[in-house]
């Protein structure tokens, strides 16, 4: 099926591209949100009128993910995880946790953008790679350190209170 790309698209083709593309991929994937219309005379020359539009949008939306890839370079991000002497962690560090702490830290990136081959399962320090757009990447250090069990720690020291303050009344 032949569509009109009004979105640039990793693998498919950038604004304004004529692209051909299997019938269930149009129909299910790229009409329904918007990323291409039909091949049809209106829709060329409607294109055409919006082209400017779209291609400073596109611009403008580079620029902006070119400024944060420089502040993202900057921070250090340091995840606390809880593992085994050896280092091994309970669980692993994903891409939804390194973005969570970069949210902590007020920069706000979407998990699909961070680059993880797999899960971040040991103590260590690690380069990440970040695609905020088709052409703009950068890399951060992410830092996974052993977390003491502070959980642990305030539900001792509140049954700790809650048994002094029964003794006091008692």
């Amino acid at each position: 099926m032949k569509l009109l790309l009004q979105k640039n698209l990793e693998h498919v083709g950038k604004i304004g591209d004529i692209v051909e593309v299997a019938s269930g991929y149009a129909r299910n994937y790229l009409l329904p949100q918007g990323f291409a219309v039909e091949l049809t005379k209106d829709n060329i020359q409607r294109f055409e009128s919006i082209k400017r539009r779209l291609i400073a949008q596109e611009e403008e939306n580079k620029a902006k993910q070119q400024v944060l890839a420089k502040e993202l370079e900057k921070i250090d991000c340091t995840i606390i995880a809880n593992s085994t002497e050896e280092g091994h962690l309970y669980g692993s560090v994903s891409a939804r946790d390194i973005a969570a702490q970069l949210a902590a830290e007020g920069l706000s990136v979407d998990p699909k953008c961070i680059l993880l081959d797999n899960p971040i399962k040991e103590l260590g320090t690690y380069k990440v790679k970040i695609r905020l757009h088709p052409e703009v990447e950068c890399s951060i250090k992410v830092w996974v350190v052993k977390g003491d069990d502070t959980a642990g720690a305030r539900k001792k020291t509140a049954e700790e209170d809650d048994s002094a303050e029964a003794e006091a009344s008692s």
